[in-house]
């Protein structure tokens, strides 16, 4: 058993290669992310500028908070762009049709999108997917609108950041680079994500899917990512005190000048 998994949730964070921010529950840590997404999007409306975020359908927590906040507050979101991290795929590489449950274009549309004052939200333009007829077309409108402001997300269990699945083969500056593009699913991705979302069904679960490549995300000028689950007590872990390498591609992140991961209570305790 690697050393780090032995750290307390005490001593969580010293000497860590990426910093982190330890809070109480898991409302607290989303209440964090909603609420620099909200303040970045305020602080840019004041001097007229666009706001770009890359954001995930996992963790999803924040996102009724931040719902809730816009609206009270009367925040435009009309200057505002949303990419979306990643979408299943269907066995032909499609997008699953967005009625599907496990339909993260669907998600957006139910729990966000719809749910924020009409002449507040952002027009449907800036609500972008990869597309994994054109995977390349995302990456070229973020390049065109200067790169992320802000790229939010959670860490899979082998350590992947969207669906940029652990590849050990690779070195961590190939890996670094890669672009938007379709993939299959891991198995243990497959496995976790079942789990949560199907209840175990594996059988159901998709084998491919549309992801943002690592460049866009590590490109992004703030990187913050939350972890709260009872698996993530190693995966944080790792993380942050592990060796940098594409097998676990969160640990790319410890070159990012400005990355912080969220952790909250259950996450926090060690792993054994």
């Amino acid at each position: 058993m690697k050393a780090y998994y032995g750290i307390s949730s005490e001593e969580l964070g010293k000497g860590a290669k990426i910093p982190v921010l330890k809070v109480g529950d898991s409302g607290e840590a989303f209440y964090e992310l909603a609420k620099e997404m909200v303040s970045i999007i305020r602080a840019n409306n004041e001097v007229g500028k666009h706001t770009v975020f890359i954001v995930p359908v996992g963790p999803v927590g924040q996102y009724p908070i931040f719902v809730r906040l816009v609206n009270e507050e009367g925040l435009s979101l009309k200057n505002t762009w949303f990419f979306n991290m990643d979408e299943y795929l269907t066995d032909d590489g499609q997008w699953i049709p967005k009625e599907d449950p496990l339909s993260f274009r669907g998600f957006m549309d139910r729990v966000v999108y719809s749910k924020i004052r009409p002449e507040l939200v952002m027009p449907e333009e800036q609500r972008i997917f990869p597309d994994p007829q054109d995977p390349a077309r995302g990456d070229r409108l973020l390049e065109e609108l200067g790169g992320p402001d802000a790229c939010f997300g959670g860490i899979g269990i082998n350590g992947h950041l969207a669906f940029n699945e652990a590849d050990p083969t690779m070195s961590p500056e190939e890996f670094s680079v890669l672009p938007t593009r379709v993939l299959d699913i891991s198995a243990e991705t497959r496995a976790t994500n079942c789990v949560g979302d199907l209840g175990g069904a594996l059988e159901d679960m998709p084998h491919k899917c549309v992801t943002i490549g690592m460049k866009q995300i590590l490109s992004a000028r703030k990187l913050r990512l939350g972890v709260f689950r009872d698996w993530h007590r190693a995966v944080c872990r790792r993380a942050i005190y592990g060796d940098m390498t594409a097998g676990f591609p969160v640990t790319l992140a410890q070159n990012h000048p400005d990355a912080l991961i969220v952790i909250n209570n259950v996450a926090a305790q060690k792993p054994r």
